[in-house]
């Protein structure tokens, strides 16, 4: 066999190696500040650094992972935060989705408003009132923009019974008294 390329195709191929430790390293080391560059690059300007909100007292709810137990909430402009005003005596704060995602925008803490309720489904363009001259003890994520903001607002426990127990997609929506 005088061939010096036949003999030379028939040896086993060398198999690669792995890299050691130190290289292995290097690339994670790599790989992680890669990441914290892609992520520091994607926060918004002016974004607030993540808080978990606190556990509440019995009966305190939370909308859009908000606690609504007094942490700060954002007011409705977005320039800044809001503590919500107490609990009247004799009231229970109920918080409500509202169907028009701009209204948190306009009301503030301490404002009145007048709490609608229309039908599921839109069967009937009659809203029934639900609570009259109610205040608003907070506006949660007001700046949201993907709009699942909500008001916080102190209603009479009768009130409050009605709302929650209406069915699931009722739209609500308020009318600002001042």
């Amino acid at each position: 066999m005088g061939d010096p390329d036949s003999a030379r195709a028939l040896r086993p191929l060398r198999r690669p190696t792995l890299p050691g430790g130190p290289t292995l390293l290097r690339a994670g080391l790599v790989a992680a500040l890669l990441g914290l560059a892609a992520a520091v690059l994607h926060t918004p300007t002016g974004c607030p650094p993540p808080t978990a909100p606190s556990p509440g007292p019995a009966g305190a709810t939370a909308t859009s992972g908000q606690a609504a137990d007094g942490t700060p909430i954002t007011h409705g402009t977005g320039t800044g935060t809001v503590s919500p005003l107490p609990v009247p005596s004799g009231a229970v704060g109920v918080p409500v989705r509202l169907a028009e995602p701009a209204a948190p925008a306009v009301v503030r803490p301490g404002a009145r408003v007048d709490l609608l309720a229309a039908a599921p489904g839109g069967a009937g363009a009659e809203r029934a009132l639900l609570a009259p001259a109610a205040l608003v003890l907070g506006v949660l994520g007001a700046a949201t923009p993907d709009g699942s903001s909500a008001l916080y607002l102190a209603l009479r426990p009768d009130q409050a019974q009605r709302t929650v127990g209406l069915p699931e997609g009722t739209r609500f929506a308020v009318v600002v008294r001042d």
